[in-house]
């Protein structure tokens, strides 16, 4: 059993094809640009087995087949590990391509039921919060160690990445740190593509509703030109976003 926040049945942003989208309840994280806060909260959201999910995600496979499939994305879906692995196998048995979108968070090396997932996962969806380790605690309250472990590990295994890294300006957008990214995005060859997310306030109703106060207040989303000059230094191989 897991914790679910909520399904799209139509997603066209995370990942590649038309995807049936899991939204995982629960994360360690507390990044100040999320948008979607309701999905922090650790018990909250509905209890689903694996059997249930994989039932309301094929119910949509005329639409995502072909080149889509199911992603499952959060909250931070690597909370719920065990979930993951028994969704991805009944999803496997069934042919469809499988992705998960994480931040690496929860990574730990010699947890053995990571073999197991990158073994039922075609793609993972990796979140580059920060390059800089005072720049990410900052940012997200936890340590940057454990997802740059992750984006290692997947490396080593060979798994298909693609990174994504949301631009905010004053705090993602230094030309320093994203250099500094991308040379550590080129240490890792099965990485196939980068996106550049563009910062947005879509989210602070949200934290109005919940009485949760709004970290980036009078943030604006950033001037296409940043976005154009971060999608420069971030390219990565034929695959990097504006190629």
């Amino acid at each position: 059993m897991a914790r679910i926040h909520s399904y799209e049945s139509f997603g066209t942003v995370d990942g590649p094809g038309i995807r049936f989208v899991v939204f995982m309840q629960g994360c360690p994280m507390r990044c100040k640009y999320c948008h979607n806060p309701d999905t922090w909260e650790i018990g909250g959201g509905s209890e689903k087995s694996a059997e249930e999910v994989a039932r309301e995600a094929l119910k949509y496979r005329s639409y995502f087949a072909g080149k889509g499939g199911v992603t499952v994305s959060g909250g931070e879906p690597l909370l719920q590990i065990d979930f993951l692995i028994e969704l991805f196998t009944l999803l496997k048995a069934n042919g469809v391509h499988t992705c998960v979108d994480t931040s690496g968070i929860c990574f730990r090396r010699g947890d053995a039921r990571y073999g197991r997932l990158v073994s039922l996962t075609d793609l993972f969806l990796l979140d580059i919060k920060h390059i800089d380790e005072q720049a990410h605690r900052a940012l997200t309250g936890c340590s940057g160690e454990a997802p740059r472990a992750f984006a290692e590990y997947l490396c080593e295994q060979g798994v298909p990445v693609w990174i994504r890294h949301v631009l905010v300006p004053g705090i993602t957008d230094d030309d320093g740190a994203l250099a500094r990214t991308r040379a550590f995005i080129q240490t890792l060859p099965n990485v196939e593509r980068t996106e550049v997310l563009p910062y947005h306030t879509l989210g602070v109703e949200k934290y109005r509703r919940l009485g949760i106060a709004y970290p980036l207040e009078g943030v604006a989303p950033p001037a296409r030109e940043r976005v154009e000059n971060a999608r420069r230094i971030l390219r990565c191989g034929k695959y990097a976003e504006g190629s």
